[in-house]
């Protein structure tokens, strides 16, 4: 079976929105499903420890799981839109948390 990356996507957070990068990297296979992710947000003067990643989903190493300042812990997976949303939620509070 191929794999297919279809996002590559990094962008810079601005210092007066909060600074770091989020990245984004998603693969599917030759049915067009999901078959791998990972979603980041990388602040090294937030958290310089697990290479600056505050916060991260991704199901490397064969399962679903959240990383969050160096503590990694499995999550219930219901759908990659579904991570997405968690994610996107949770990076966007700490920025608010941080201002």
């Amino acid at each position: 079976m191929s794999e297919y990356k279809i996002r590559d996507e990094r962008h810079k957070i601005s210092n007066k929105r909060g600074n770091g990068q989020l990245r984004r990297e998603v693969w599917i296979d030759d049915r067009g499903a999901i078959i791998r992710y990972n979603l980041a947000y990388i602040n090294h003067f937030m958290y310089n420890g697990d290479n600056g990643r505050v916060l991260g989903y991704d199901n490397q190493h064969g399962h679903h799981h959240r990383h969050c300042m160096g503590l990694t812990e499995p999550i219930p997976f219901v759908s990659f839109e579904d991570i997405e949303n968690r994610f996107d939620h949770e990076w966007t509070m700490l920025l608010q948390q941080k201002l």
